[in-house]
């Protein structure tokens, strides 16, 4: 990050901001929520603040799973004494620049999804190169997975691998370890290896998969781990393996077995929900900023609204729900949203001051991205024809 003297002085003449940085020094690594129930301001008002902090270098933040986490950073007011107190700037420039080599923290992401099905069925949906390909965009693994052996990763549209590795830990059916070298553009070739952890575990009739993907350098390229989210989430394994379970007459299991006996008098999604902590203030961003549609704004009882907004022409609407007890803003809201011009519509994000990270794309699959409301919520965009 390149920040100024400007910026600094900027960022610490006021005492919130000053507040803010106390606390992380007390204790490190806190969320926006942490951060909020120690002042006497509105999210929004405390995520303004977090973003100068962030711009003049002085909190960097990571992700750990759902949570953003806001870490301080004391090298640019190390900088700043450098330049007028001490004789000695080169010297230590370098002391500085190898005490934040040192001390510099490795980006985790935290990938969950339940998925009914075996232990067995489920290593067998990860490492068998015919099974991966059908929710992997086509991507095909292939290694003996046993410890310390290699893999590579292949697709019949590239020219070359799309990445390569080792199989560090071998534990079927319950965890796989492998070290990682995205080799499908310059950019995600020069982050070099990183790591990605499989872990299942039985839950009930169903399993819990974890995928960890670490060892990342901060402000990693989001092309390494953003693709998770469309690989784990849905119905892709879980229909891969139904399908599976179809070709196998003999299979004596019967934990991933289908009931379609049942009927119901459901045939649509009406609304998705985005908790929110001011319903006006998220009303005017999504349909003032975005271009929304609000299509409905009914009194429930004098401090709860039932909003529900849209975009334009479609079918499923999302409701801004307030906070309560049992849900709290600033999360991965899930949420997919399409566009047919996506890289018109990034642009334009940017444009009218979204918080929007870049765009992300690979082979075989519909470019993405993502972006946060005044909340903080995550929702996603994807292309589509």
């Amino acid at each position: 990050m390149v920040f100024t003297v400007d910026e600094v002085f900027k960022a610490l003449a006021d005492p919130t901001r000053r507040g803010l940085l106390d606390a992380l020094f007390e204790r490190d690594g806190q969320s926006l929520g942490d951060l909020e129930r120690g002042v006497e301001m509105t999210r929004f008002g405390v995520m303004k603040h977090l973003r100068l902090l962030q711009d003049a270098g002085l909190v960097t933040t990571r992700r750990r799973g759902r949570e953003k986490l806001h870490f301080l950073n004391a090298v640019p007011i190390r900088l700043v004494h450098d330049r007028w107190v001490s004789k000695y700037s080169e010297p230590w420039a370098a002391t500085l620049s190898d005490l934040k080599t040192r001390l510099e923290h490795t980006m985790e992401k935290v990938f969950e999804i339940y998925i009914r099905s075996t232990p067995e069925r489920l290593w067998e949906a990860i490492t068998n190169p015919e099974i991966r390909s059908k929710y992997h965009f086509g991507s095909r693994i292939e290694s003996d997975f046993t410890p310390g052996s290699s893999f590579e990763m292949h697709h019949p549209g590239a020219d070359g691998l799309l990445g390569e590795g080792e199989n560090l830990e071998v534990d079927p059916p319950r965890r796989l370890v492998q070290s990682m070298r995205a080799l499908w553009g310059p950019e995600v070739i020069a982050e070099g290896t990183s790591r990605v952890t499989w872990e299942i575990e039985p839950v009930g009739d169903s399993c819990r998969l974890t995928v960890t993907h670490d060892q990342l350098r901060d402000g990693a390229n989001d092309q390494l781990f953003g693709g998770w989210p469309m690989i784990l989430s849905g119905p892709r394994i879980a229909d891969v393996l139904r399908d599976q379970s179809t070709r196998r007459p003999n299979m004596t299991t019967t934990t991933t077995t289908i009931t379609t006996t049942r009927t119901t008098t459901i045939n649509e999604i009406r609304s998705v929900a985005v908790t929110v902590t001011d319903q006006d203030r998220t009303l005017d961003f999504y349909v003032g900023t975005l271009g929304f549609e609000k299509r409905m704004d009914a009194p429930i009882s004098d401090d709860f609204r039932w909003i529900e907004i849209a975009p334009p022409g479609a079918t499923v609407s999302m409701e801004l729900t307030p906070t309560s007890t049992d849900a709290s803003a600033g999360v991965d809201s899930g949420i997919r949203l399409t566009s047919r011009d996506i890289d018109t519509e990034h642009a334009a994000f940017k444009d009218r001051g979204v918080d929007v990270d870049d765009m992300l794309r690979w082979p075989d699959m519909p470019a993405m991205f993502t972006f946060r409301d005044v909340d903080g919520n995550t929702l996603y965009v994807v292309e589509t024809e």
